[in-house]
């Protein structure tokens, strides 16, 4: 594995406990599909009666990209920044571990991540980063407005944290599953280990 890129200092962690419990909470709420016995049992949040968002981005080869162009692969999505200290390194190395579970079946799999951090995540950085973990990873960025809006349209939180002379990005630390057809499946926890995640990718591949 390649070096990483300098990381932000260690501040405030990526998600705060106040969003994260109210992310979850709205989430819990919500009805849940496929909840029958014959269901199978998932570790993640089961999201298949939400509507699925979308994005209007570029890949760091400033291709148009939207969430149709990845229809037939069962699609990974995490949103993060990659000065992140701690979620999003570990998000994307247990997606790696994710691939090598998966056997055959990874290449059925997807892994996109976007960047809500575009301000410093240039395409060079943002493919290095991609690199470091699995040349097959797609990285996504956009300008500001593209990117409030593809978090909008997957409900996740993000924001600027200041720290002294730099900041950080707070952000949620969920990773979507999004299956072959384009319909959202499933919301991986970031405490979910690679062996639950990859049975959870196993109901939906």
């Amino acid at each position: 594995m390649h070096s990483l890129p300098p990381r932000a200092p260690l501040g405030a962690p990526s998600v705060p406990n106040r969003d994260r419990r109210r992310l979850l909470s709205a989430l819990a709420l919500l009805p849940l599909a496929g909840c029958g016995p014959d269901a199978p049992k998932i570790n993640g949040m089961d999201l298949s009666s939400m509507p699925t968002g979308d994005f209007q981005l570029q890949d760091t080869e400033g291709r148009q990209r939207q969430l149709a162009d990845y229809r037939g692969k069962t699609v990974m999505l995490f949103f993060g920044f990659t000065q992140c200290p701690d979620v999003c390194p570990t998000a994307l190395t247990r997606a790696l571990e994710i691939k090598n579970l998966l056997g055959a079946d990874a290449a059925k799999l997807q892994v996109l991540f976007i960047t809500v951090d575009p301000e410093r995540d240039t395409p060079e950085i943002l493919q290095a980063y991609m690199q470091a973990f699995d040349p097959a990873f797609v990285g996504l960025r956009g300008d500001a407005e593209q990117t409030r809006a593809a978090a909008q349209s997957f409900k996740v939180f993000y924001q600027k944290v200041p720290t002294g002379s730099s900041y950080t990005m707070d952000h949620t630390a969920l990773t979507y599953v999004i299956d072959a057809e384009g319909k959202l499946r499933v919301a991986l926890r970031h405490q979910q280990s690679a062996e639950e995640c990859a049975a959870d990718l196993r109901t939906v591949l």
